[in-house]
């Protein structure tokens, strides 16, 4: 299974459809975005191109009632899970934190196969030791907004337990 990995859209609802629909036609089955939408109305676009997004909040809040409501009358299209999720796709243990080093902190304890974050605007992808000696992935897409960085998103392969970084024009 191949994923869409984002975060930080900070109301960029054209940046976001875009990657979306780049990672949906190299093969995308879904979207996990680590936070800060802010405005929820940023996701319609990204919506209207059919694959399932599981989303969280983080600190920059924005309208949590409005995630609520879109994801309530998406048809489960939009999952709104809150300040963190816990996720099975692919057959993998996701984890998905807005905070990097809460993303490091969960990735160090072998319950997870991925864990992803965003809020530092950097992008990263790297395999991290844990207690259990079996260790994890940790991806941090980025901000596709491209606020004080470049716009950036991850493709992810769970079957491979491959992930790329894509950069998008400003």
């Amino acid at each position: 299974m191949k994923l869409c990995i984002i975060s930080d859209s900070h109301d960029r609802a054209d940046a976001l459809e875009s990657a979306v629909r780049q990672a949906r036609d190299a093969g995308a089955e879904a979207v996990v975005h680590c936070g800060d939408v802010i405005g929820a109305q940023t996701l319609r676009p990204a919506m209207a191109l059919g694959l399932p997004i599981h989303v969280i909040h983080g600190n920059n809040l924005g309208d949590s009632v409005m995630l609520h409501r879109i994801a309530a009358g998406s048809g489960g299209l939009v999952q709104y899970h809150g300040a963190d999720a816990q996720l099975e796709l692919g057959g993998r243990r996701v984890f998905v934190v807005h905070y990097p080093h809460y993303g490091y902190a969960m990735a160090c304890t072998g319950d997870w196969d991925l864990v992803c974050c965003g809020h530092s605007h950097q992008a990263e992808v790297r395999r991290v030791a844990s207690v259990t000696g079996s260790g994890a992935w940790l991806v941090n897409p980025g901000t596709i907004a491209g606020l004080a960085a470049p716009k950036t998103w991850v493709l992810g392969d769970l079957d491979e337990m491959r992930f790329e970084i894509f950069s998008m024009a400003t």
